[in-house]
C-alpha cells in the first residue's frame, strides 16, 4: 500500500512538472512572439525549461538513494520547481513588456535561496548531529542578503547602502561555511564524499553567488544606460541561476547516490 502510494505520488509529481511547462497563461494569451534577437527572453525560456527538467530528475532520483538522503534530493527538486514557476512569469513579463521582473525574481529567491542554504544543514545532518544554530545562522544570513538586495533594486533605499547590507549578509554566510560551526562539523565528522560535496557547494556560494553582486553593481552603481543595464543584468542573473540552483542540486545528487551505493 505504501509503495503504491509513493509510486503514485512520484508519478503525479512528474506529471505536474510536465503540465507546469505548458502553464504559462500570460504568454499564451498575450499574442506576443519571442523574437530571434531577444537574447534576454531566450535566456528566460532556456532556463525555465532546464529547471523543469531538473525538477523531474531530482524527484525521480529519490528512489536511488538511502532514506537519510531523500530529504536533500526533495529540497533540490523543490528549489528548481519553485524557480521554474517564477521563471514562467518572469519570461512572460519580459517578452510582453520588456520590463525587468524584479518582484518575481526576489519572491523566487526568498524561497529558493534559504532552501539552498538548508542543504548544507541537511547533508551534514545525514552523517552527524548538527546543532540547530547552524540552520538558523545560515537562514538569517540569507535573509539579510536578500532583503538588502531587494530594497536597493526596488528603489526603497539608495542602491549603495542596500548593496552594503546585502554583501554583509553574504559574508556572514561565507564565514559560517568556511570557518564557522558548519565547516568544522564537515571537516571533523563527514566522510570524504560529503566533505568533497560540501567544499564544492561552498565554492558555488562563493564564486557562483558573486555573479549577483557583480550584476547589481553594473546594473545600478555605474551610471550606465538603464535599459542596456537591465538587459545585461537579467542575462547575468539567469545564467547564475543555472549554476546556483541546478548545478548545486546535481552536486547533492552525486554525493547522495555515492553514499547510498557505498552503504549497500
Amino acid at each position: 500500500m505504501t509503495k503504491s502510494f509513493l509510486s503514485s505520488f512520484k508519478n503525479q509529481s512528474v506529471l505536474a512538472v510536465a503540465v507546469l511547462a505548458f502553464s504559462s497563461s500570460v504568454y499564451a494569451t498575450s499574442g506576443v512572439v519571442l523574437q530571434a534577437n531577444d537574447f534576454v527572453g531566450i535566456s528566460f525560456w532556456l532556463i525555465s525549461m532546464a529547471l523543469v527538467a531538473s525538477t523531474a530528475f531530482f524527484f525521480l532520483e529519490r528512489d536511488r538513494v538511502a532514506g537519510k538522503w531523500k530529504t536533500s534530493l526533495t529540497v533540490s527538486g523543490l528549489v528548481t520547481l519553485v524557480a521554474a514557476v517564477h521563471y514562467f512569469y518572469m519570461r512572460d513579463v519580459w517578452v510582453a513588456t520588456g520590463s525587468t521582473p524584479t518582484v518575481y525574481r526576489y519572491i523566487d529567491w526568498l524561497i529558493t535561496v534559504p532552501l539552498l542554504m538548508i542543504e548544507f544543514y541537511l547533508i551534514l545532518s545525514a552523517i552527524a548531529k548538527v546543532p540547530s544554530g547552524v540552520f538558523w545562522r545560515l537562514v538569517i544570513g540569507t535573509l539579510v542578503m536578500l532583503v538588502g538586495g531587494y530594497v536597493g533594486e526596488a528603489g526603497y533605499v539608495a542602491p549603495m547602502p542596500a548593496f552594503i547590507v546585502g554583501m554583509l549578509g553574504w559574508f556572514y554566510i561565507l564565514y559560517e561555511i568556511f570557518a564557522g560551526e558548519a565547516s568544522k562539523i564537515n571537516a571533523n565528522q563527514a566522510p570524504a564524499n560529503v566533505q568533497s560535496a560540501f567544499k564544492t557547494m561552498r565554492l558555488i556560494v562563493t564564486f557562483g553567488w558573486a555573479i549577483y553582486p557583480v550584476g547589481y553593481y553594473f546594473g545600478y552603481l555605474t551610471g550606465a544606460d538603464p535599459i542596456e543595464s537591465m538587459k545585461s543584468l537579467n542575462i547575468v542573473y539567469n545564467l547564475a541561476d543555472v549554476l546556483n540552483k541546478i548545478a548545486f542540486g546535481v552536486i547533492i545528487w552525486t554525493v547522495a547516490v555515492s553514499e547510498s551505493e557505498k552503504a549497500k
